[in-house]
């Protein structure tokens, strides 16, 4: 692929997780509320013709289980699933430096994580370029559970950086 090949961040944030007495963050599990949004999520990602060929996904249960709640719904699976750790708890810039490790071949990225982390990415990566009805829905709404952005950019994964992206798209479970 070309440096100036079309990419895109599909950043979803996990669905609504429970929260047991006595379970570590990172072990917490997904709500009932959590189990109906995550294949909403991915119906919608069906819906809006999106069929990513890569997948990041932060360790954390809930992020894991909406993963597989979501992925069911697609027509067909993504080339690659990776479960990474540095993706919980992550601040935008390390969000991105796990972005530029992408292999090339890979065009359509879902970024599976958490707040305040996905937020500040989108923010971050899109800055005020793209859909405006996107942008200020995003800026009222922040980034509720089971929320996907949709990001387009041109160039390679090692090229993402804060302003490289237009925000195309942002649905929330409430649309």
């Amino acid at each position: 692929m070309s440096a100036d090949t079309p990419r895109r961040i599909i950043v979803l944030r996990h669905a609504k997780a429970d929260w047991p007495n006595g379970v570590d963050d990172h072990d917490r599990p997904l709500a009932d509320r959590g189990r109906h949004q995550a294949p909403d999520a991915g119906r919608w990602l069906v819906d809006s013709g999106i069929s990513p060929d890569y997948v990041l996904c932060s360790t954390a249960l809930r992020a894991r289980e909406t993963w597989k709640l979501a992925v069911h719904e697609l027509p067909q699976r993504p080339l690659r699933t990776v479960y990474e750790e540095r993706v919980y708890e992550a601040s935008p810039g390390e969000i991105i430096a796990v972005l530029q490790e992408t292999p090339e071949e890979y065009a359509d990225v879902v970024l599976v994580g958490h707040n305040p982390g996905v937020l500040g990415l989108t923010q971050v990566l899109a800055g005020d370029a793209g859909d405006p009805d996107a942008l200020e829905r995003l800026r009222l709404g922040g980034f509720p559970t089971a929320a996907v952005a949709v990001l387009s950019f041109s160039g390679s994964w090692k090229g993402v950086e804060p302003g490289v992206a237009q925000l195309v798209s942002y649905h929330t479970p409430q649309d």
